[in-house]
This record gives C-alpha cells, structure tokens and sequence, in this order.
C-alpha cells in the first residue's frame, strides 16, 4: 500500500487535480458559454484526463530526467491517428490544441510555481481574446434570385435578405454564381444579441446532411 501511494504519486493526484480545475474553466466558463457545444466540452475534459495519465506513465517514475521528447511524441501519436473524422471548426482546433498542452505541461512540472504562472498566463490570455475580441456571427446562404446580387441592387437584397431570414444584417458578401442553378452562395454577417445567435451548432454553412450526422439524430 504504501509503496503504491508514495508522495510522488499524492504530487501527481495534486497536479492532475490542478490540471481539471485549469481544463474546467477553460471548457466550461470561457469556451462552452460561447458556443453551447456540449459534444465538444464531453470530448475537452476527457482528453484532459486521458492526456494527463498517459504522459504520466510514459514519463515512468524518474519524471526529473524526462525530456520534452515525451510531449512532442505524443503529439505525433496523435497526428498519426487523426483523431477526428468530420472537420473540425479552428476555434474548436484551437481550444483541443491548448487542452492537450496544458495537460502535458501539467504533467511534466515538477514545481507548483510552475505551475501557477503558467495557469496564470493561459487563463488571462483566454479570457482576455474572449472577453475583449468580439465575434459577428456569419452564416452561408444558398441565394435563388441572382437578378438581384449586382451591385447596384446591394439594399434591395439586403431587405429582401432581412426579411428572409429576420436577421439584421451588417454585411454581405457574394460567392459563387451558378446561372444554370439560378443560384449563388453568400455569405451575411449579422447583429446578435450574443445569446441567441451567438451558439454556434456546427450546420451553419452546411446544404446538406453527413451521414455521421444522422447517426446523432
């Protein structure tokens, strides 16, 4: 028993809960009250703790002579696998990426000072862009009157558009023509009350349904 829970394993259980306690405020207070994907939140805090313990135990018990090589591999590990299969949206990527640093980083310290001052920096830099930087939602429209994407007839589209959707819109952009379709892409950036618009659901700019999607349905 006491060979088992030695006092550098209670510094891991320490660390490993430091490390769910960083993850969690990032997942739940920064990214989930944003973006309301509750798929990709379950899928953060796993890898969290699945990273933390597998580098863990591939760094064995001298964890003082470890190098960076450990980290760097278990990213190629997972390159390698290619964990996701439908694409995933950069914002997404991002927080995945820093997910997985952050329980690398905690699993290889090996001072609490350590740390704190990096907890300390990733969590001010993550509340700071999402606090401070400002996102207008987009959404992608497959367009059926073309007659009126010229841009002499710009705000007779912008209120047919309006009407349309009831969104209020602060910019349009004009994709793809097809005149065979009578068709065009474009792509509207609109007001939001960062409540209700603001929830991305991972369809928008979507025309059609993934079979993986049905399976979820």
């Amino acid at each position: 028993m006491n060979t088992v829970f030695t006092a550098e394993f209670a510094q891991a259980m320490v660390k490993f809960l430091i490390c769910i306690v960083v993850n969690w405020i990032i997942i739940f207070q920064l990214y989930f009250r944003k973006s309301h994907r509750r798929d990709f939140s379950f899928t953060f805090m796993l890898m969290s703790i699945a990273i933390y313990f597998l580098v863990f135990f591939m760094m064995g018990m001298e964890r003082g002579k470890a190098t960076m090589g450990v980290g760097l591999g278990l990213f190629g590990i997972f390159s390698i696998m290619r964990y996701r299969t439908d694409a995933m949206p950069v914002r997404e990527m991002t927080y995945l990426f820093l997910i997985i640093c952050l329980s690398v980083v905690h699993a290889m310290a090996s001072e609490y000072i350590e740390l704190f001052v990096i907890d300390a920096i990733v969590l001010a830099s993550v509340m700071g862009f999402e606090m401070t930087m400002k996102i207008q939602p987009t959404k992608l429209i497959l367009y059926d009157r073309v007659e009126l994407v010229k841009p002499e007839k710009r705000e007779e589209l912008k209120a047919d558009l309006e009407m349309r959707t009831g969104l209020k819109i602060l910019k349009i952009d004009v994709g793809g023509i097809d005149f065979l379709k009578d068709s065009a892409v474009i792509r509207i950036t609109y007001e939001s009350d960062n409540k209700k618009y603001m929830r991305l659901n991972g369809i928008d700019g979507q025309f059609s349904v993934k079979k993986s999607q049905w399976n979820e349905v």
